[in-house]
């Protein structure tokens, strides 16, 4: 229903967060297909990329919580093999439509003025003659790995990281849009000339100037979040916090975005000015820890009253739900975590431990979360779900599983 106060109740923020994420959408009836793929990166703008494969990486489970199981290599079809995508320093590495480089111009402006990236920006300036090199070769051989750098010149000293200066100078390259990348095999960066991998079409757009770059992406954060308060809608794309938030008085007063009040939130949170609510959310799915819904601590509690924090660099004894832990959304609300890993060689994935959130009946949520935990098997590949033994909710999703 279309937004008709500048009032927003807990229940409809939440509604208007999720549906933005496409967990209102229809979903699919038969195979999902690249129509289904392209409809979720339009509604996120950009799928976070992390190579933790503890399930299954981020970017894969991201589709799959919205649209069911699905084949992972699609994916990398579109965004590493047609282009339809391509990476970007974004809300961390991320997959982004390669329409969008244009808007992404400014940050590798400011990577090449030295105000960002400052370790690698003193490497450009150390050793041009080394980056030349490399950005040739890339050139002719690309693309290409790291390691297949004729020059990679191991690192000397304690600067920087363990990494090779070669693999720095690509980084660099990187960073101020010389190079793009593609995966390979075991999600292996390869190199290659970023015109070979946007467009001419893309690339021949002219460059927005940063300030109206920047109030674009704020107003596909605030499309992509639903209702956002300014540091969400800074985070999303990891902008700039202190000019956002003079840009987003500039939007609103120019009526792309509108200041809405939401239920406890001690801040105004923005919307666009077509925003709908949809009147109910069926979501059963498990969300990876990167997902939009939870990647900002603040708003998962604020909007779900989800204490969310990712214990993955955490140490075990202090590890308070385990080590990759999903959140499972029920309707419009997160009510309980599994600690899950598949377990490739076994052929299973292991649900160690299962919480279900203050308030929840074990009940009300067992069902439907050993379903999706049966979906998340089919879609990594592996036979059945074996339980551990922690967690409040464990017994009675083995009593309940088939």
């Amino acid at each position: 229903m279309p937004l008709r106060s500048a009032a927003l109740s807990r229940s409809q923020a939440r509604r208007l967060a999720l549906g933005a994420q496409g967990f209102a959408d229809r979903p699919p009836t038969g195979a999902v297909d690249r129509r289904h793929l392209r409809r979720v990166m339009g509604r996120l703008n950009l799928l976070q990329l992390d190579s933790v494969p503890v399930v299954v990486r981020t970017q894969y489970l991201l589709p799959f919580s919205r649209l069911g199981p699905y084949d992972a290599g699609l994916l990398d079809r579109l965004a590493y093999r047609d282009d339809e995508w391509f990476e970007a320093w974004a809300h961390e590495a991320s997959l982004l439509p390669v329409v969008d480089e244009p808007l992404m111009r400014w940050a590798k402006r400011r990577a090449l003025d030295g105000e960002t990236w400052g370790g690698l920006a003193e490497l450009a300036r150390r050793e041009p003659g080394y980056v030349r090199d490399v950005l040739a070769e890339v050139t002719d051989r690309g693309p290409m790995l790291a390691s297949e750098l004729s020059d990679p010149r191991p690192r000397q000293g304690e600067w920087w990281d363990g990494r090779s200066v070669g693999r720095l100078a690509l980084d660099w390259l990187f960073r101020v849009g010389e190079i793009g990348i593609r995966r390979v095999g075991n999600f292996e960066k390869q190199w290659d000339r970023l015109d070979r991998i946007v467009p001419a079409e893309v690339r021949e757009r002219p460059t927005p100037a940063e300030d109206d770059a920047q109030k674009e992406l704020l107003v596909r954060s605030a499309r992509a979040h639903g209702v956002g308060t300014v540091a969400c809608l800074v985070d999303y794309y990891r902008l700039p916090k202190r000019s956002a938030r003079a840009q987003i008085a500039e939007l609103v007063q120019d009526g792309r975005l509108l200041e809405v009040t939401v239920e406890g939130w001690s801040q105004p949170g923005y919307v666009v000015p077509d925003v709908t609510v949809p009147r109910r959310v069926e979501a059963a799915t498990l969300l990876s820890p990167f997902d939009p819904v939870v990647w900002n601590r603040p708003r998962a509690k604020a909007l779900f009253d989800f204490d969310y924090r990712i214990e993955i660099y955490v140490p075990k004894p202090q590890r308070r739900h385990g080590y990759y832990v999903l959140p499972f959304l029920l309707g419009d609300r997160l009510v309980g975590r599994v600690d899950v890993k598949t377990d490739r060689e076994a052929g299973v994935l292991r649900a160690v431990a299962a919480y279900a959130e203050p308030g929840t009946g074990d009940a009300e949520i067992a069902e439907p979360l050993v379903a999706a935990l049966a979906r998340l098997a089919t879609f990594v590949g592996v036979d059945r779900v074996v339980y551990g033994t922690r967690g409040d909710l464990t017994a009675r999703l083995q009593r309940v599983s088939p």
